[in-house]
């Protein structure tokens, strides 16, 4: 059960307790909110930074697949997608233990593990080596993403956190804009100590997440409960504003009828749907990007690197902008994830049409916005199930559908994804139509009881004037 205070409970009149919630929420956004957004775009950097150690030093043939034995296409797909596969497995298990072990001993966990993990890549010599890094590495962070949000829920209501996950994703997706300039940077120092340049990107780039990780132990706020920054009034404000659902601080790590209760949930197979369809369908598009960036011409890596900008700048306009929309109530968050899901429709379709090089890119950008943007719009949406296991392993699914076989063109990877996209709609249409009429019963229920506890009111009262109390 959640800590929500009845009325008789609360000391603060509404009143009194609005300009005091907008105070603590601040606070909270300044400790919390800013840490994991600055956190989740350090970890965004490393993880794209396989991909710019892809390509980092080709010049010079110190490249990461040469020197780590002449990769093939293959192997460096697992290479990719071995990160993943801990995630399926352990990500549940490692959210539930931010509850078991506190967040801030479990969150400094991840991000001490995952910075040694990462610059142990810098030191691997051969395919093995890097494919156990990558395991690793997966099994290092499981948990971040999906324990963010599971944390702010002990904090926010559901109705408040589309503006805060939006602004958390955002700067997420804002590191593909720092990336490919940290990487350009970093490639000048190949050779330095005798390393090659993908060696110090993995080094210099695992070494903040270390530091993050010790700052995270010592001062990312738990619970309201348990914090002294705010105010006795404050806390009371903060945990009033929490519904009766909310996890709490005292509530068990698992609940077996809550378990029970997430399968007989009829919107449960929807947002499951949602994300195989979307995660497989829709984040596939950021593997299409560099093939993009080659067809049109540029066959120097700085310049490469400074073309993966933009589509991620855009995603961080798109999504600030459709989170803002969603949070003051202008524009609904299914409506918003719709019409994502449709533009991306269209950008693949125009993908398999279209040859001209500007062209493709500029539909690659538009697509990839719009699928980086979508999960952080209808995430708030599902408020009782926890969908890490699923959208976890989905990269596993998304490297089988654009595999470097089906390119250029990627005709047959756009066909499929289209397909799967067009499930997507119909999950979302059907999630909304559950979590609609869900809605709808809630707010009878609660008219029924205001009604019936209204008449006990007035026969109370009549009882008091007659004589009969």
């Amino acid at each position: 059960m959640g800590i929500q205070q009845s009325p008789e409970s609360r000391t603060l009149s509404p009143s009194e307790e609005k300009p005091l919630l907008k105070i603590a929420h601040r606070k909270v956004d300044k400790r919390l909110l800013l840490w994991y957004s600055f956190v989740y775009l350090i970890m965004r950097i490393h993880v794209s930074n396989i991909s710019n150690a892809a390509i980092i030093n080709l010049e010079q043939g110190t490249g990461i697949k040469k020197q780590l034995g002449n990769l093939s296409s293959s192997e460096w797909a697992w290479a990719l997608s071995i990160f993943y596969y801990p995630y399926m497995f352990f990500e549940p298990l490692a959210t539930l233990a931010l509850k078991r072990f506190s967040p801030s001993v479990w969150m400094s966990r991840i991000m001490i593990t995952w910075g040694i993990i990462s610059m142990c890549q810098g030191a691997t010599q051969n395919y093995a080596g890097i494919l156990a890094c990558r395991f690793f590495l997966g099994l290092a962070e499981a948990g971040f993403y999906p324990g963010v949000l599971y944390h702010l829920s002990f904090w926010y209501p559901t109705h408040r956190l589309p503006l805060r996950i939006g602004f958390f994703y955002a700067c997420g997706m804002f590191s593909g804009t720092i990336s490919g300039l940290l990487a350009y940077a970093i490639s000048f120092m190949n050779g330095v100590g005798g390393l090659s340049g993908w060696r110090w990107l993995f080094i210099l780039e695992g070494i903040p997440a270390i530091f993050c990780g010790i700052y995270t132990f010592f001062f990312l706020p738990n619970y309201p409960e348990t914090v002294n920054f705010l105010s006795d009034s404050e806390r009371e404000a903060i945990l009033s504003d929490l519904p009766e659902q909310a996890p709490t601080m005292k509530s068990k790590t698992i609940n077996l009828q809550q378990v029970k209760d997430l399968f007989s949930d009829p919107t449960f197979f929807p947002f499951l749907m949602i994300w195989i369809t979307h995660g497989i369908g829709g984040w596939g598009i950021s593997f299409v990007l560099p093939t993009v960036i080659y067809e049109l011409g540029i066959s120097n890596t700085a310049i490469s690197q400074v073309m993966t900008m933009p589509p991620f700048t855009l995603v961080f306009v798109i999504l600030l902008t459709l989170a803002f929309f969603v949070h003051t109530k202008r524009l609904s968050p299914w409506v918003a994830g719709l019409g994502l899901e449709a533009a991306q429709i269209v950008c693949y379709v125009l993908l398999i049409t279209v040859k001209h090089p500007i062209a493709k890119y500029i539909f690659v950008m538009i697509a990839t916005a719009a699928s980086q943007s979508f999960f952080a719009i209808i995430w708030p949406e599902r408020i009782r199930a926890a969908k890490g296991t699923t959208s976890a392993g989905l990269a596993i699914g998304v490297t089988n559908i654009y595999q470097s076989r089906f390119g250029p063109t990627y005709r047959v990877s756009y066909s499929c994804s289209i397909g799967l996209l067009c499930g997507t709609l119909l999950a979302v249409s059907a999630a909304w139509f559950f979590v609609t009429r869900q809605d709808r019963k809630e707010t009878g229920s609660g008219r029924e009881a205001a009604v019936e506890d209204s008449e006990d009111s007035s026969h109370t009262q009549a009882d008091v004037v007659e004589g009969k109390v």
